[in-house]
């Protein structure tokens, strides 16, 4: 039988709900709002006169080589991040999802690092691969491969995709070691009696079974690849060498608060927005079409 809770009146429901409404109103919709309006808007050299434009800032956005450049670019660097982390995660999260002597440490320890700031998990990176004091980097340069991020472009894709994702290993991990222990047992052991072991096991029972939390946590890395790694990017590399690691996000800060162009900025901002919407409402689509089946 459902349970549920009856309020006398409408004063208490409403005292519990304004918090969250207040914090999404003032921090997220006015925000929201206030930037889908600056993008239909351009200012001049001074920042003293404003004129309505339309979607002109839009036009000259998809317009841009370089903004293309970083849409590729972010698109190739929140896959790359995504299938790392989620990948290592994966695998992190079968071997402790095992029968082993203190696994409740190792799986302490997988948590951790989701509690380091993104700008001091790159200051860890940049103490192991900075090209003078990063201790990688001497070793790498003791067998003969030239080091120097701040140099070569590949190099630097490399140091931030590798940062990012190291960063999202362990909340993908918590979810999928959640997701291994929520598949039965009974469902495991009739497929080794069946003689499904290893790999086949995994492939054809557990991968299937943990597919709608793959698909969340897709999404999840996703948009914490182009949102929440701009202050690992920022702090790695500044978006250099040139433009090699400059993501969306960096972007936008750099044409909003250094460039001071804030109609292209936001009109960025909105295409971003936009984006997250898009790939929210697939997840909720396919999530609400597993549960219908």
């Amino acid at each position: 039988m459902e349970r549920r809770t009856i309020f006398a009146g409408w004063v208490l429901p409403v005292l519990l709900v304004a918090p969250q409404l207040l914090l999404t109103v003032f921090f997220f919709l006015w925000p929201a709002g206030r930037a889908m309006w600056t993008s239909l808007e351009r200012q001049d050299a001074f920042g003293i006169r404003t004129e309505f434009v339309g979607l002109d800032n839009f036009a000259d956005l998809f317009a841009d080589p370089l903004y293309l450049d970083s849409a590729v670019r972010t698109v190739g660097f929140c896959a790359a991040v995504a299938v790392l982390a989620m990948g290592t995660a994966l695998l992190l999260a079968v071997f402790a999802d095992r029968d082993i002597r203190g696994r409740a440490i190792y799986r302490t320890l997988l948590i951790w690092p989701y509690a380091i700031a993104p700008a001091i998990a790159a200051v860890l990176w940049v103490l192991l691969l900075h090209p003078q004091i990063g201790l990688v980097a001497h070793g790498l340069k003791a067998i003969g491969i030239l080091w120097d991020y701040k140099l070569n472009d590949a190099q630097a894709m490399t140091v931030v995709i590798l940062a990012s994702a190291w960063k999202q290993v362990s909340y993908n991990f918590i979810f999928f070691l959640a997701g291994l222990q929520s598949i039965p047992k009974a469902v495991i052991e009739a497929a080794r009696m069946d003689g499904a072991r290893g790999w086949r096991r995994f492939r054809t029972i557990t991968l299937p079974l943990l597919a709608p939390t793959m698909f969340f946590l897709i999404v999840v890395n996703i948009v914490y690849a182009a949102f929440d790694t701009f202050a690992t990017i920022q702090a790695l590399t500044q978006g250099g060498p040139g433009k090699a690691t400059e993501t969306l996000m960096l972007k936008v800060y750099r044409d909003g608060l250094i460039n001071l162009d804030l109609g292209s900025s936001s009109a960025q901002s909105v295409v971003l927005m936009l984006g997250i919407v898009v790939l929210t409402a697939l997840q909720f689509r396919f999530i609400g079409r597993r549960n219908a089946e």
